[in-house]
């Protein structure tokens, strides 16, 4: 397999990542230039980071990059993808693609015009576990699955993990719930774990999404603590008809249908005596439910998750199989945005309704 080659537009946290995984997959990944527009802003960049760096998107073109990923802020995503379908130039894209239910319309309605070559970096259900949660699903030891409850991730990348799960394709919805504020100790910062007991309020917003098809998701997220807290946890909980997920504990039927629990088992290369670091796989039992695509590659499992964005992102262009299409995306980005009405209207019903990417 030959290199992917890619460049970067953005200087962003989230643009950091695929520095870090073409340096750290080389073998798979190159970059070739980052795009920054602000010249002293791009040369403390490139001599931070150790990468070339150009100032145009006529510049970054002159690498002759397999794609480029956009990795900007929001506000300014879509005008900038449009720009980048006139010029026919194939984008990995960072999420949300828009802002607003028009400019979503808007750029479904541009993307088709210029056929467009795009895939949305949405890496959520690529992550070791929650690929690890999916393909437990998908094996159907669950049977047919009917509601999540999911206290792991905001907006659109919990409704992404909520509609692959339940499998509720475009289907509309009732979102209703309320968002409250609780104080929570600070645990870390940017340097690390904190120990000043610092105090600060979280708000945590709960919500129902109530499915044309009769499944249900029950949303439960804290923010800012639940990314970034050691007393803030993730928790995940999917219920089907011959069994459930219950955070790393699984339980399930067999085909005599006698009761099975078993816990997911995470495999790290490093610990103890062992003298690799990486992340290697998940099992449930005797299964790999997930193994991680790049070999004793040292990172962490949001990189992972990048990292197999990026791969798919070179399948898409060879195959044009999507992985997490347009369409897609901007599904999960319009039900987050009705989510956040409901939010503005506590405990009133908002409901979602077909969009014209639903109909293609």
């Amino acid at each position: 397999m030959k290199k992917i080659r890619f460049g970067v537009i953005g200087s962003g946290w989230r643009a950091e990542f695929y520095i870090r995984i073409a340096k750290v997959v080389s073998d798979k990944f190159e970059l070739t230039e980052v795009l920054i527009r602000d010249k002293e802003k791009g040369e403390k960049f490139a001599e931070r980071f150790g990468v070339k760096v150009v100032n145009s998107l006529d510049e970054l073109m002159k690498g002759n990059p397999d794609y480029v990923v956009l990795s900007i802020k929001r506000g300014t995503v879509t005008d900038y993808l449009i720009d980048l379908f006139k010029k026919g130039i194939p984008v990995l894209c960072e999420t949300p693609p828009g802002e607003s239910i028009e400019s979503l319309e808007e750029l479904w309605k541009q993307a088709k015009k210029y056929k467009a070559k795009i895939q949305i970096a949405e890496q959520y259900f690529v992550q070791p576990l929650y690929a690890a949660w999916l393909k437990v699903i998908q094996e159907g030891k669950l049977g047919e699955v009917g509601n999540i409850n999911i206290s792991s991730l905001h907006g659109y990348h919990g409704v992404s993990i909520i509609r692959k799960f339940l499998n509720v394709g475009f289907g509309n919805c009732v979102a209703y719930g309320k968002r409250f504020s609780f104080d929570v100790t600070e645990t870390y910062g940017r340097d690390g774990m904190a120990f000043d007991g610092e105090i600060f309020s979280c708000t945590r917003d709960r919500l129902t999404l109530e499915f044309d098809n009769g499944k249900v998701a029950f949303f439960d997220f804290s923010d800012p603590a639940q990314y970034h807290s050691f007393i803030r946890t993730r928790q995940l909980t999917v219920q089907g008809t011959r069994g459930e997920i219950d955070d790393l504990t699984i339980r399930y039927l067999t085909r005599e249908n006698v009761p099975v629990t078993q816990e997911l088992n995470r495999i790290d290369l490093g610990k103890y005596s062992n003298q690799e670091w990486a992340h290697f796989a998940i099992m449930l039992g005797e299964e790999f439910l997930y193994r991680n695509p790049f070999v004793n590659a040292r990172l962490n499992d949001d990189e992972i998750a990048v990292g197999t964005c990026m791969l798919l992102m070179g399948e898409y262009l060879s195959t044009g199989r999507d992985f997490y299409s347009l369409k897609e995306a901007l599904q999960d980005t319009y039900i987050s945005l009705m989510m956040d009405e409901a939010l503005k209207n506590p405990n009133k019903e908002i409901r979602t309704s077909k969009r014209p990417w639903a109909n293609e």
